[in-house]
């Protein structure tokens, strides 16, 4: 029987008597059972600490790995599962803008572009983080733009940082809703999820296309979500939201098809990130949608997101225009 790890999957953890013993008991203590982790089989353990939004420490991963291995944390040497797989020079000499880079999804693609061989604008509301970002990178491949993607003069900032050249950008910020529907959704709830997730990624998307349309080529990536396919995803503001990203992103391909600019988009499922709620979450919505939810077959990570993006943003998406990618473990089709 293989040695569990912290790169050990899930599933592999709950098939081994030692594990899923060690791994149950660490449940029970919240109220939870194995059967709660039936769409995390497939992730590695270590995404525990990310999924709990900092409920759960590393401290916590190393002393279940240490129950089963005899007090001892054995060496991970081959990690379960997908294996990022980088194209060298995919992005070579290319500018991209990304944001939400300073964590998720948006760090993971950032992250992915530089050692591509890119250089990389990124956008995030924390500059304490994307600093931390910035700084796994040698200097100048990361240029960090603390900005609010609602606010006109930030997104001017984010331009004047990439300077004359914009070869892409993945519009990868957006926030959670609270599950509300219609007729519990506030004004509030609403400017703000409807204000990043589909105001931010017009304005950026309108303020990199003059470079582009001079340049005659570019790609643009915005993300969707599951929701933007389907009514029983999440909360009113958000679906509404992401159905808009769907609608701006057929749009601009349709209109820039001929000058040789591409707009994509890709719908997530269920993502590893940790993203929070709202602390108050309508329990009218959340009772609606937990069955459908519940349905998703697995979680992705952010570098699977990440790959399925900077899929769209390079040239190996050179034929690719105005398409919509439910990256989702196949949840688009249940």
């Amino acid at each position: 029987m293989s040695v569990l790890t912290a790169q050990s999957t899930i599933g592999e953890w709950l098939d081994n008597p030692e594990g899923a013993a060690a791994l149950g008991a660490l449940l029970a203590q919240s109220g939870s059972d194995a059967g709660s982790l039936a769409p995390v089989r497939a992730l590695p353990l270590q995404q525990m600490v990310e999924l709990s939004q900092g409920q759960m420490p590393q401290s916590v991963i190393d002393d279940l790995v240490r129950a089963v291995n005899g007090g001892v944390i054995p060496e991970d040497t081959a990690p379960a599962g997908w294996q990022e797989r980088i194209t060298q020079g995919r992005f070579d000499g290319k500018t991209i803008i990304v944001t939400g880079a300073a964590s998720g999804i948006g760090r993971a693609t950032a992250s992915r572009i530089v050692r591509e061989g890119g250089r990389v604008v990124a956008v995030d509301i924390s500059a304490e983080k994307l600093e931390a970002v910035a700084a796994g990178f040698p200097e100048g491949r990361v240029v960090a733009v603390a900005a609010d993607v609602t606010k006109q003069a930030d997104i001017d900032r984010v331009i004047a940082a990439a300077g004359d050249r914009i070869d892409g950008l993945a519009n990868v910020a957006g926030i959670n809703d609270d599950f509300s529907p219609i007729h519990e959704t506030s004004d509030e709830t609403w400017d703000r999820v409807i204000g990043i997730n589909l105001t931010g990624v017009f304005r950026l998307t309108r303020a990199v296309v003059p470079s582009m349309l001079q340049a005659g080529k570019g790609s643009i990536v915005n993300i969707s979500s599951e929701a933007g396919l389907r009514g029983n995803a999440s909360g009113n503001a958000y679906t509404v939201s992401k159905h808009g990203v769907v609608g701006l992103t057929r749009s601009a391909a349709f209109m820039y098809a001929q000058q040789g600019i591409r707009v994509n988009a890709v719908a997530p499922g269920g993502v590893a990130t940790g993203i929070p709620f709202p602390p108050h979450v309508s329990e009218t919505g959340s009772a609606r949608l937990q069955p459908f939810q519940a349905a998703i077959p697995s979680l992705a990570t952010a570098e699977q997101l990440a790959a399925s993006i900077t899929f769209l943003l390079s040239d190996d998406g050179v034929n690719i225009n105005g398409a919509v990618l439910p990256s989702d473990g196949g949840w688009s089709v249940q």
